[in-house]
């Protein structure tokens, strides 16, 4: 059978470092079968694909719905009001606006997600049929029994789930991931999502450190969601979350966008906000925006032997052809409009 062979040649972000290098990339039948040194190579940058590390897709639905009110009006289950507006939802609208969203996420160099996932076992074949076709991983971390049928489980806080200890034990029997909102308006859910030893922590807003020092000595990624942390009130400076002390610490650092419902999923303004607000170097910022791909089985930094999942930016069609630093520039100043080619092998 004759292989599907493909050469991309530009200016290359490899490996977890992403250490700038002109090279040509050969892949055949979707993997990097080499990376070769080019020092004449085009001025295209290639960077990794983008993994959002924490969704809720079917919120589409309520998007710029004028909310007001606290975090527990607004998203708490059973009765917060995404809940309520989910529920009243239509299934055809429901999978028309994950779809949507999904789209938008390729369109932004996006080829992967971790979705919070309500609705059930209904509501994590929704995602599946959003997604069908599209070269797209989206993995469901189910509720309300739709952990049953999805890759983990996903809860919203141990406070707002009675029966934790019951449902991260069968999960566990059947050998599937646990994630917890944590930390996210306190610290007080914190130590009891630790004591499960959670393969992922969400937002951890206001964790102590302490509770930091153990994520990063047990190895527990963290997915944080700054711009949503800000506009729900939940952040107001760049203590919150703490950022800079979890890279100190050596924490995990995955970047997700959080609630369609309030936020665009779109990680280049996710990955722009965090450069800004919390000073990050560029490349822990764009590390945080491709690192939860591990939950799809294999991340998609570059490097020879795995699939390529990658996008490709001309920066002469715009001004970032002025770029002294590509970086940077893509952390700071990149948006969806500037790809000219996904290259994704799911």
């Amino acid at each position: 059978m004759k292989k599907d062979l493909q050469q991309i040649t530009g200016y290359a972000l490899q490996g977890e470092d992403l250490t700038l290098t002109p090279v040509d990339i050969i892949i055949k039948d979707g993997v990097i079968t080499s990376i070769e040194d080019n020092p004449k190579a085009y001025r295209i940058w290639i960077c990794p694909a983008l993994f959002n590390a924490h969704t809720h897709l079917g919120d589409t639905i309520a998007m710029d719905c004028g909310v007001t009110g606290n975090l527990e009006a607004l998203v708490t289950p059973p009765e917060g009001l995404k809940h309520r507006l989910l529920r009243s939802a239509s299934r055809e609208d429901l999978v028309a606006g994950m779809r949507s969203s999904i789209e938008g996420m390729i369109a932004g160099g996006i080829a992967g997600c971790a979705d919070f996932r309500e609705g059930g076992v209904d509501g994590v074949r929704a995602l599946d049929e959003a997604a069908a076709g599209l070269k797209f991983r989206s993995i469901a971390f189910g509720r309300e029994g739709g952990e049953n049928i999805a890759p983990g489980l996903g809860i919203s806080s141990t406070r707002d789930v009675p029966d934790t200890e019951k449902l991260v034990s069968n999960v566990r029997k059947a050998g599937k991931k646990v994630a917890f909102h944590a930390g996210e308006r306190d610290s007080t859910d914190v130590d009891a999502a630790l004591a499960y030893g959670p393969d992922l922590l969400i937002h951890m807003t206001h964790a102590t450190r302490r509770q930091l020092r153990e994520c990063a000595e047990s190895a527990i990624p963290i997915a944080v969601c700054p711009r949503s942390n800000w506009i729900l009130g939940m952040a107001s400076s760049r203590a919150h979350p703490p950022l800079t002390l979890m890279d100190e610490l050596g924490c995990t650092i995955w970047l997700g966008t959080d609630n369609a419902m309030f936020v665009q999923p779109d990680m280049f303004s996710e990955m722009a906000f965090t450069s800004a607000v919390y000073g990050l170097p560029p490349a822990t910022v764009l590390r945080a925006a491709v690192g939860g791909s591990v939950l799809s089985g294999q991340p998609f930094f570059i490097q020879k032997g795995v699939k390529a999942n990658l996008f490709c930016v001309d920066p002469a069609g715009s001004n970032l052809r002025f770029s002294r630093d590509p970086l940077v520039s893509l952390t700071k100043r990149a948006n969806p409009a500037v790809i000219g080619t996904n290259v994704f092998n799911l």
